[in-house]
């Protein structure tokens, strides 16, 4: 028998809110429900939506990009369940293609306002300001930035392994130092673990919220 159709291991909704679907999350942490099983050496597609969870709109204004809500960001699908592999094991993931979908064939490039989020150049770049990049195949183009059509190459964004309770106790102690340290600057360097705009995937009640606590 030859080669099948590419199972979908999660698929995404552009129209309902990030919050709302349950294969996604926003907190690196063990206890989030899986989102589905993946065998060995199985190759699947994988739906994701934007880091913003959909807050960035195709329009003209960078109002959008000033008043991105930053404790609601990083939406991942997942996570997946890998059959047969046990903790401490070394995953290899080869990542084949990554393709807009056909219902967004487009992107963004962004500057946050200095007084939510900033960046390294805000001092030089205070305000807000948004791009929107159409695909064409491998190129893009904006009508934003006239005159400029290249071969874009669409990243995967993060991924990543869910961190062990004890890694995770690791992380937020590292994190802990560095908020203490820094609390001198007129600036967030880093933030602890916040329950506000948690998702957990299908995680809810108090899972949930030992999640964001965490």
């Amino acid at each position: 028998m030859g080669k099948q159709e590419i199972r979908y291991a999660a698929k995404v909704s552009l129209k309902e809110p990030a919050n709302s679907q349950s294969n996604l999350h926003n907190r690196w942490h063990p206890d989030i429900p899986f989102a589905g099983t993946i065998k060995n050496e199985e190759v699947v597609k994988i739906e994701c939506v934007d880091w913003t969870g959909g807050q960035i709109g195709n329009n003209d204004s960078a109002d959008d990009m000033k008043n991105v809500d930053l404790t609601c960001v990083h939406y991942l699908t997942g996570p997946f369940e890998i059959e047969t592999a046990e903790p401490g094991d070394v995953l290899l993931v080869e990542i084949q293609d990554v393709q807009p979908m056909q219902d967004q064939p487009w992107g963004f490039t962004g500057v946050f306002d200095k007084k939510n989020g900033g960046g390294f150049l805000d001092e030089i770049y205070p305000n807000a300001a948004k791009a929107i990049w159409d695909f064409e195949g491998i190129f893009c183009s904006s009508r934003h930035i006239p005159h400029v059509r290249f071969p874009g190459l669409i990243h995967p964004g993060i991924l990543g392994c869910a961190p062990s309770a004890e890694v995770l106790e690791i992380w937020n102690k590292r994190e802990g130092e560095l908020i203490t340290e820094c609390a001198h600057m007129d600036r967030v360097v880093a933030l602890p673990p916040l329950l506000k705009s948690v998702h957990a995937g299908s995680a809810d009640g108090e899972l949930k919220e030992k999640i964001g606590n965490e």
